[in-house]
């Protein structure tokens, strides 16, 4: 049996091998899957299969890893257009709704990501769920002061309905407890994370919800910006896409509108006739 670890690689590797060309500027992720994903380029580009490559980093941790692999690294100041940002995910719901934050980078993740033409979501098969909320609790990243506010404010919206809102202590790459100090992001705010029993029924309004209350500096709701998602299982790879899904389902009512117009004429000949 294939073990996670090793299929975060193929995904990590398969997202560079095809989305990546010379001449691109790249986003590249945070957290255990993105790492691979930052190792095959660093790979490629010693190899000089890829060449004229620039990457904009979405945290810290990223950077260094980066750095030492010799991938050249600019930011956003420089380059607010990207080709291509590749970036794990937490859950990724039926919608191609996403959690992202797990490891903290969340606000750095999204500002890069939503520069991006392509976002390329990479993930194992454990990370796929019927709905975003019960399976991994939903990073909010909020200001220092007056954060007891902030979080009793988080908990009041009602699409935010049934959560429990839990500070994050210790180390802010994880939403584990290991320490006894606040957990800092690389931007200096505070994360609380929204633990829920049930599926979150309204995963775009929660999000406009959360962005919309001062004391919010952003949240680990991806929407609407999934391009493709490359999944990891023991059959292999599979790579899907909210397009074809899209495509399939006009397909499908084109069909239906073709059928039931087919079906009208044919009962409007037969009046025709027995007049």
């Amino acid at each position: 049996m294939t073990s996670q670890e090793e299929l975060k690689k193929q995904t990590g590797y398969k997202s560079v091998d095809d989305y990546v060309s010379s001449g691109m500027v790249v986003g590249l992720g945070t957290g255990s899957t993105a790492y691979y994903a930052v190792e095959r380029l660093g790979q490629k580009l010693k190899s000089g299969e890829l060449k004229d490559i620039v990457a904009i980093p979405t945290s810290i941790r990223t950077k260094e890893q980066a750095e030492s692999l010799g991938i050249p690294l600019v930011t956003l100041d420089t380059h607010s257009k990207l080709d291509v940002a590749i970036d794990g995910a937490d859950n990724v719901d039926p919608g191609f709704n996403l959690v992202k934050g797990g490891g903290g980078a969340l606000l750095r993740e999204k500002m890069v990501e939503l520069a991006a033409d392509k976002f390329i979501v990479i993930v194992d098969e454990s990370k796929l769920c019927g709905g975003l909320g019960p399976t991994f609790p939903i990073p909010v990243e909020i200001t220092p002061f007056c954060h007891e506010h902030t979080i009793r404010t988080i908990a009041a919206l009602p699409s935010c309905g049934g959560c429990k809102a839990v500070l994050r202590m210790g180390s802010s790459s994880n939403n584990k407890v290991d320490g006894d100090e606040i957990a800092v992001t690389d931007n200096g705010n505070y994360i609380v994370d929204l633990h829920f029993a049930e599926a979150i029924k309204n995963v775009p309004k929660m999000a406009a919800d959360l962005k919309a209350l001062c004391g919010v500096v952003d949240h680990g709701l991806f929407c609407g910006m999934t391009t493709a998602v490359l999944c990891a299982g023991a059959d292999g790879v599979t790579v899907t896409a909210p397009e074809k899904k899209n495509k399939a389902e006009k397909i499908v009512k084109n069909m239906a509108f073709l059928s039931a117009a087919v079906g009208l004429l044919a009962v409007s000949t037969m009046i025709i006739r027995k007049r």
